[in-house]
């Protein structure tokens, strides 16, 4: 069954406590944290303190997606703070193996993830030590875009290529996800759908969810 993924972003920075609650009982299986620096992305979100706090409040797996440079000085902080998996980008630093490393030495899952421009070879010498990859179908950090129909073949490429590898790997897609290209991407070969706006925008998030799940998965 697909995993949903609910992103933090979208909900209410005021009560975000009430929101993580809220999505765990409307049936989400991960919260997806976008952590954003202003530096490689344009917009700063929250850090590892915000983390920490939110920790206690649900069991909910926490899905940490890390928009930095330099993230492996980072990784450290966010292990304490209570994060299940952390991703980085393939794009943001030399030491990416280091990193995921350091992740997997500190109990977390390992991600990483490329942008809609990054070519899905520059993640594959790194496959046999992820758990997770995330596939970006919007340019990280700007708010509005548009579905990027190509990250689609990317999916279905990764999955195949993971299925001949015999990986048992994760495989989400983040950026103007909605319930047609929630439904796509999982017949592309994604597990993992993260979205905003269309799950904490929805009438009812739980029925949403519960919909999401129902989506059919690749079939080879």
């Amino acid at each position: 069954m697909i995993k949903i993924s609910p992103s933090m972003l979208s909900a209410d920075a005021s009560r975000l406590g009430e929101g993580l609650e809220m999505l765990e009982r409307c049936g989400a299986d991960w919260a997806h944290i976008d952590v954003m620096d202003g530096v490689f992305v344009p917009n700063i979100t929250i850090g590892q303190h915000v983390v920490k706090h939110l920790r206690p409040v649900s069991d909910i797996p926490f899905d940490v997606h890390l928009m930095i440079v330099n993230p492996i000085k980072h990784v450290p902080d966010f292990l304490d703070a209570g994060s299940d998996m952390i991703t980085l980008h393939v794009e943001t630093t030399e030491g990416v193996e280091d990193a995921l490393q350091m992740i997997k030495d500190g109990g977390a899952k390992a991600g990483l993830s490329l942008n809609p421009g990054t070519p899905l070879q520059e993640i594959l010498p790194y496959l046999d030590i992820l758990d997770l990859v995330l596939v970006m179908s919007v340019q990280p950090g700007f708010g509005g875009q548009k579905f990027q129909e190509h990250c689609l073949d990317k999916i279905s490429e990764l999955s195949g290529i993971a299925q001949v590898r015999k990986i048992d790997l994760e495989i989400s897609v983040d950026g103007g996800v909605n319930r047609e290209t929630g439904r796509r991407s999982a017949e592309a070969g994604a597990t993992v759908l993260a979205a905003g706006s269309s799950l904490f925008g929805a009438q009812d998030m739980a029925e949403e969810i519960k919909l999401w799940k129902g989506f059919a998965t690749k079939v080879d």
